[in-house]
């Protein structure tokens, strides 16, 4: 998965925008029980002086709706919530002018403290969380002041004051842990996807980069090692014509390895096709064979990527054996394979053989030109070697369905 500063940033907030999301309209359901319950209060007969009451009910109740708006479509929320924190506070501070030398029950809450909380738990929607606590703190004992200063710091407001205040700072400072432990917990889940899915990108770009290496040097030991072998045994003009014009393809070919080149048509072939291309490639490299055809009706066709996947396998079997061997005794065989059904192709010579063990790890022709070759395509290969010669079976099996 490519990585971008926008992906990146997606994967990083994927919980937590949806956490977001979710504590929107909870809060907003909440709120709007509290700010009823203040409207209603609102109603009544108020603490405050004459021409002060409406126009502190419009100022509270319009961002108060606003704010419940924001929550239930979830757009603007955290603007909404902070207006309305801020201006509650500003209501708070405006309270003791509006209610001066207005008569009050200390036992009756005005309907200004039934936003107490829901001032506190709008911070959380809106702020960091240094202001969060602040909020939380500060709202409550700033109602407790302006309540005092409204009865005149008198013994029987301290009472109803400090029980009401404790209430408010208990549930204020639940509210806010409840938004830290939910958004933490998010934060958490977005860090673990994030760097799960980095890892992974890794990891994917890792497999890229060695399958692409792999695929690179098998072009160049492929198609650079038969034009060297052409060209060596090259001994007429035809001959060193045919070695440019393969080196030409070896160079076209490797300039190309950036574009995805794929195997070619996937059109299905038959196996005699397969021994065609054989002997074709054969003769490209200077050697004059006729491949052994002992296929019968039940032979099935094959795939384009697998019959091209094993024709160069083959033609590297081959290749090897007039590096190594002069071509000593080398034979071609395709025939059917049965149970189920498929394709065998056996190159057989009559050299020394070699140890399979001992082929240094960066020599490509045996491992990423046949064995990885051949097994990208579902292919099996085996290589049997001795002093009395060498045998590669390159084996395809028609799928079971």
């Amino acid at each position: 998965m490519p990585q971008s500063r926008d992906t990146t940033a997606g994967l990083g907030s994927f919980t937590r925008r949806r956490i977001e999301r979710i504590l929107a309209p909870v809060v907003a359901a909440g709120c709007m029980a509290l700010g009823a319950q203040a409207f209603l209060a609102a109603l009544g007969p108020g603490d405050e002086l004459p021409g002060w009451h409406l126009p502190l009910m419009i100022l509270t109740f319009v961002p108060l709706l606003a704010m419940l708006i924001a929550c239930f479509i979830g757009r603007g929320v955290a603007i909404f919530a902070g207006a309305f924190a801020i201006i509650y506070v500003l209501a708070l501070l405006l309270w003791p002018f509006a209610t001066a030398g207005m008569p009050s029950d200390p036992a009756v809450e005005p309907w200004i403290w039934y936003l107490v909380n829901v001032a506190t738990v709008s911070a959380v929607l809106a702020f960091p969380m240094p202001l969060q606590i602040l909020w939380a703190a500060m709202v409550p004992l700033l109602f407790a002041l302006t309540r005092l200063i409204q009865g005149g710091f008198a013994a029987e407001y301290w009472i109803a004051v400090g029980l009401d205040v404790s209430f408010s700072l208990i549930l204020g400072f639940v509210l806010l842990g409840v938004g830290w432990v939910f958004r933490g917990v998010a934060a958490n889940v977005d860090e673990t996807r994030a760097r799960a899915v980095s890892s992974y990108a890794g990891a994917a770009a890792a497999d890229a980069a060695e399958q692409e290496r792999v695929a690179v040097a098998a072009l160049m030991h492929d198609s650079v090692l038969a034009a060297l072998i052409a060209a060596a045994r090259a001994s007429s003009r035809r001959e060193r014509q045919l070695a440019v014009g393969m080196a030409q393809e070896a160079l076209t070919r490797l300039a190309n390895t950036e574009q995805e080149a794929g195997e070619g048509s996937d059109e299905p072939r038959d196996a005699a096709a397969l021994a065609d291309a054989v002997e074709r490639g054969a003769a490209d490299l200077g050697v004059e064979i006729t491949v052994d055809r002992a296929l019968d009706a039940a032979t099935p066709v094959v795939p384009g990527r697998v019959a091209r996947a094993l024709v160069l396998a083959a033609m590297q079997a081959i290749a090897n054996s007039i590096e190594h061997v002069d071509g000593v005794g080398l034979h071609v065989k395709v025939a059917s394979a049965h149970a189920p059904s498929g394709v065998r192709i056996d190159v057989t010579d009559a050299g020394g053989g070699f140890d399979l063990d001992q082929v240094p790890d960066d020599r490509l022709g045996i491992r990423a030109s046949i064995i990885a070759r051949v097994a990208a395509v579902g292919g099996t290969s085996e290589i049997v070697t001795n002093a009395h010669g060498t045998t590669v079976t390159l084996e395809w099996r028609h799928p079971i369905t």
